[in-house]
């Protein structure tokens, strides 16, 4: 598990920089080593039974994904929430904002795993200590699968370079199969490029103070087209309850 001068370094380049990329050696150290934990494989396993996203297919696009949110108390108890949408401005997905998205939710047995809250504590440990004064976050996450074709390119941001609307996000690697790209770009509020790097390896993870800089992730496409090929990440955001009043009403005001 992480140690306090661990946070404490990433503290430091969160707060200098707005944005940090890690290796997954250095999460697996911060996690732990979570693929000793008895779910792990289970967890991982996990991203084969996500459910279409159908306000993307929509649009023509296609994208698999699963939705839960969790509260966090300052003494990091944590809390699933009943299922609720997923509501976010139109000024942060110009895409599909304004709108009511309901997602089937992230199973509970994972989520109320060893492997699944490991990370919760982790990120809340993080964030936390950036804010030591929020008594509660609200706490969203999402299961994605990007899948690329040979006729079609996989967009892990369909909505081009944006911010969540939260605090802070995590971007954790779960697996890439059969593909290449997909590099994520972190951005000053006029656009200027501040940094770019590539998730490859499973634990690679990139964590974002959201209201600082903005992000995106470049499109997917397979190496052999004729196999299967996706990119399949955990998507973990925090933001201070005391924003928006109680946790049901966070939902609605991203």
């Amino acid at each position: 598990m992480s140690t306090e001068s661990d946070l404490s370094a990433l503290h430091t380049r969160l707060q200098a920089e707005g944005f940090a990329f890690l290796g997954a050696k250095t999460m697996e150290g911060l996690l732990g080593v979570p693929q000793l934990l008895g779910d792990w494989q289970a967890f991982i396993e996990s991203w084969n039974e996500l459910a279409p996203d159908p306000y993307l297919a929509a649009k023509g696009r296609r994208r698999r994904r699963r939705y839960s949110t969790f509260d966090i108390a300052a003494d990091g108890s944590i809390t699933r929430n009943p299922p609720q949408p997923h509501v976010q401005t139109v000024q942060n997905n110009t895409l599909q904002g304004g709108i009511e998205r309901w997602f089937v939710p992230i199973r509970p047995k994972i989520s109320d795993g060893p492997s699944f809250r490991r990370i919760l504590q982790f990120t809340h440990g993080l964030f936390g200590g950036l804010a030591p004064g929020v008594a509660r976050w609200h706490v969203e996450t999402h299961q994605f699968r990007i899948e690329a074709s040979a006729d079609k390119a996989g967009e892990p941001t369909p909505e081009g370079v944006h911010r969540d609307g939260v605090d802070y996000v995590l971007v954790l690697m779960i697996t890439r199969t059969n593909i290449e790209s997909g590099i994520t770009t972190i951005h000053r509020g006029n656009g200027g490029l501040l940094g770019s790097f590539t998730l490859t390896r499973p634990l690679d993870a990139a964590l974002v103070d959201d209201a600082r800089v903005s992000h995106g992730v470049t499109a997917v496409k397979p190496f052999d087209p004729t196999k299967p090929a996706y990119r399949d990440v955990l998507v973990v955001t925090f933001k201070a309850a005391a924003y928006c009043g109680t946790a049901s009403d966070c939902a609605y005001e991203q």
